[in-house]
């Protein structure tokens, strides 16, 4: 076996990488995306399936090693990992890389945080490191891919991103990590089912990745032993998940592109394929001006994985795991209200007759494009009831890395996500919060930062 795979590779780079290493543009979107994904989970606290899972994983074992964001308990680790990475993801809010197609923070920085709360002692610069190594890993497997996505690469590749997290955290040997891949790769899992479904189980699989990730760390230390051609083998992760693949141009880059300064913001509460459409129905009535009662159509046309994800049609009582990725869903709420906000996916708004009506005039279509992992380009049609046509067309959504959110924006987003934890937390504890993410490399123990996660009792 050569001592050249992409698993020793991928570990070598985890484990050297050094703060100093990074750009100012990588550790600007470090903290940027830190702080995101900690407001998307804390809002996600909140959501459809959160409380189901945290009664259910309470019979799992007793502790208090780490913070459940936006709620006051604590729990084992390996609990803490899977139920934030399951708030991160739950409520299609988080931030994304749309070349990899997975959104890797969700795994990467629940189970990175989990494990620092447990060991103690972990500063806010090494947690960043780890942090960036994550979404270089997951990224970088979905990047490769050359194939329609088949597997939920949000849980499967994100887990391999969280295990180099926290395997540098733990500051395993080289071999180590490679073992911990291996055994990562026995626990892997997640499928698209849930997706078509629009079922509850697909943030779910994102949460069981991250936990198996410290799983994996732990297993490891204790002598287990996993294979170490995780990746090309000839059973490796990207035969079985992704067909067809090429690794070493992501492989050459690492440590040369940080992958963390190509993640994208989600301005809005849904999934990303959607995204072009809401900003397009926004744009046209800006400069229209037409009322909901002037709408005749609306025809929404992108890249086969956009209509892959959120073409599904739309039903009168979806559940919100449903209607966040559904593009006729989304647009009528978006053409009722002006915007689309995390409560549109809760109680009465569900079956509201109002935007059910308006969404079965609205439909997703692919362009029959050859790339099979391109969200872009989209183009928004509308047609009025005067007869009168309005396009729109989008070649890089708005919080991509060419179209970034101002800094009041993603805060912005981040207090509306606040709004939304268990308890509703104080502007003092989110400010307290956003100082404490943009100083992160001066903290001696991120325990300083997390205690900020945690609503009061």
């Amino acid at each position: 076996m050569s001592a050249a795979t992409a698993a020793h590779r991928f570990a070598r780079h985890a484990l050297a990488a050094r703060y100093e290493d990074l750009s100012a543009d990588a550790v600007a979107q470090a903290k940027v995306f830190i702080l995101d994904t900690f407001g998307v989970g804390i809002a996600g606290s909140t959501a459809y399936g959160a409380d189901e899972l945290m009664a259910a994983s309470s019979a799992w074992g007793a502790g208090e090693e780490a913070t459940v964001w936006g709620r006051r308990e604590r729990v084992p680790a390996p609990t803490g990992a899977m139920l934030n990475a399951f708030q991160v993801h739950c409520q299609e809010y988080d931030s994304v890389h749309e070349g990899a197609v997975l959104h890797p923070l969700a795994t990467t920085l629940s189970a990175a945080t989990a494990y620092a709360e447990r060991k103690g002692g972990i500063s806010g610069k090494d947690l960043l490191v780890a942090a960036v190594i994550g979404v270089d890993i997951a990224s970088g497997l979905g990047i490769a891919s050359e194939s329609a996505m088949r597997f939920f690469r949000p849980a499967t590749a994100g887990g391999f991103g969280a295990v180099g997290a926290v395997g540098r955290l733990m500051g395993m040997t080289e071999t180590e990590l490679v073992g911990a891949f291996g055994v990562q790769y026995a626990q892997t899992s997640g499928t698209l089912q849930p997706h078509v479904e629009g079922s509850v189980t697909l943030p779910l699989q994102v949460g069981v990745n991250a936990r198996a990730a410290l799983q994996s760390a732990d297993l490891t230390r204790a002598g287990v032993v996993g294979p170490t051609d995780t990746f090309e083998g000839k059973y490796g992760y990207m035969h079985l998940f992704e067909g067809q693949w090429d690794l070493e141009p992501v492989l050459q880059s690492l440590g040369k592109s940080w992958r963390i300064a190509e993640m994208s913001h989600k301005p809005y509460p849904s999934g990303r394929a959607t995204h072009a459409g809401v900003e397009g129905i926004i744009e046209l009535r800006r400069r229209h001006g037409f009322t909901v009662e002037d709408v005749g159509s609306i025809t929404i046309v992108g890249p086969p994985v956009t209509a892959r994800l959120c073409s599904r049609p739309d039903i009168p009582n979806p559940s919100p795991n449903y209607a966040r990725l559904c593009m006729s869903y989304v647009a009528a709420k978006v053409l009722l209200n002006g915007v689309i906000d995390l409560a549109h996916y809760r109680g009465a708004e569900l079956t509201d007759p109002a935007t059910h009506a308006l969404a079965s005039r609205i439909r997703m279509l692919s362009d029959d494009s050859t790339d099979p992992n391109a969200l872009l380009p989209v183009d928004v049609t509308i047609v009025l009831t005067s007869g009168q046509t309005l396009s729109w067309h989008c070649d890089a959504m708005l919080a991509s890395p060419t179209r970034r959110l101002t800094r009041d924006q993603h805060l912005t987003k981040f207090h509306r996500c606040c709004d939304f934890a268990q308890t509703p937390m104080s502007m003092r504890q989110q400010d307290a919060l956003i100082d404490a993410v943009d100083t992160i490399e001066t903290i001696a123990d991120i325990r300083t930062l997390t205690r900020l996660l945690r609503v009061a009792a």
